[in-house]
């Protein structure tokens, strides 16, 4: 099979008779056979509904329903383990991704060797505010940690070689990541294709403004765990001894301080009238967990079952 079609869905009744229409036209005159793995994310209208009476009709199509709304990783997830074809692409059901550009995505993957390329939005039909300003924002945030030259990380349009989607786990919101957790897993070879973006047919955007602040802590976790996910005492453990030093040595200062001024009979403060005193103390105590924090850590990560998970690319 040539290409799996991972579509995620929320409540888009409306728009999936023209999508699926919409690529099965593209596919036969591209002459490429298809699935179109439709993973219904906890819909509360009638979309389950549509897509067993498209299902009836079109024998490309395979479908997974979710009790409830997980959210668009969980989709992700479940449609990438489904996934059978060589290439896997991604499009939202929204008809703002246009299944026109799956042969053009196919064709990176197929003869240009690509690992992964992702849509890119260049003229965007959405609100400039709201969504046009933040994604720049977002865009570029990544783009200088990673090093990773998209201009459109989050774009909904993006096509995987199969072997990609089998080698990486998204969870939480970490789709808005996935060329980050690509590059992570050794998959350099990440391009960018200029792509249509349409604006939405029907029904409403499902995505509110606090997706930008959890962007970024998302961009946080992932950076985390990406460094220092199986050996955390490398974060927590010099962290914690510069501060637990820093609080042991103001300690000592005082201390030594106290003694000469006893000795040469000058008058002093108390050392636990010393308001510099608690400080060092808390940094002492703070240094103290934060080094235990880093031993639990390595010793969860020792017992762990993925502790040796480590990827195989090639082997003679």
């Amino acid at each position: 099979m040539n290409v799996s079609i991972v579509i995620p869905l929320f409540n888009e009744e409306e728009s999936l008779p023209e999508l699926i229409d919409w690529i099965n036209k593209v596919m036969q005159e591209n002459n490429l056979s298809y699935e179109a793995i439709m993973i219904d994310d906890g819909s509360y209208d009638s979309s389950w509904n549509v897509i067993e009476t498209l299902a009836k009709s079109n024998k490309n199509i395979r479908a997974i329903h979710l009790r409830r709304n997980y959210g668009k990783s969980a989709a992700l997830y479940c449609g990438f383990k489904a996934a059978q074809g060589d290439v896997v692409i991604t499009m939202d059901a929204d008809l703002q991704d246009s299944p026109d550009e799956v042969p053009g995505l196919y064709r990176m993957i197929k003869e240009e060797n690509f690992d992964l390329v992702s849509g890119w939005k260049k003229k965007r039909k959405d609100p400039l505010l709201s969504k046009n300003l933040p994604s720049k924002l977002y865009n570029g945030t990544v783009r200088y940690l990673y090093g990773i030259k998209l201009h459109d990380m989050n774009c909904g349009l993006k096509a995987y070689r199969k072997e990609v989607v089998k080698s990486i786990e998204i969870f939480g919101e970490m789709h808005r990541y996935i060329p980050v957790l690509a590059y992570k897993a050794g998959f350099r070879k990440i391009g960018e294709k200029i792509v249509q973006h349409q604006k939405r047919k029907y029904g409403v955007t499902k995505f509110g403004l606090n997706r930008f602040m959890n962007g970024y802590l998302d961009l946080l976790t992932i950076t985390f765990i990406s460094k220092f996910g199986k050996r955390p005492m490398h974060f927590f453990g010099p962290l914690g001894t510069l501060m637990f030093l820093f609080g042991l040595i103001a300690s000592v200062w005082m201390g030594v301080h106290k003694l000469y001024c006893v000795y040469n009979h000058i008058k002093a403060l108390l050392i636990t009238d010393n308001p510099f005193f608690y400080i060092a103390l808390t940094t002492m105590i703070l240094g103290t967990i934060l080094f235990l924090a880093g031993f639990i850590g390595e010793l969860v990560t020792r017992n762990s079952a993925d502790r040796n998970n480590y990827m195989i690319d090639k082997e003679i």
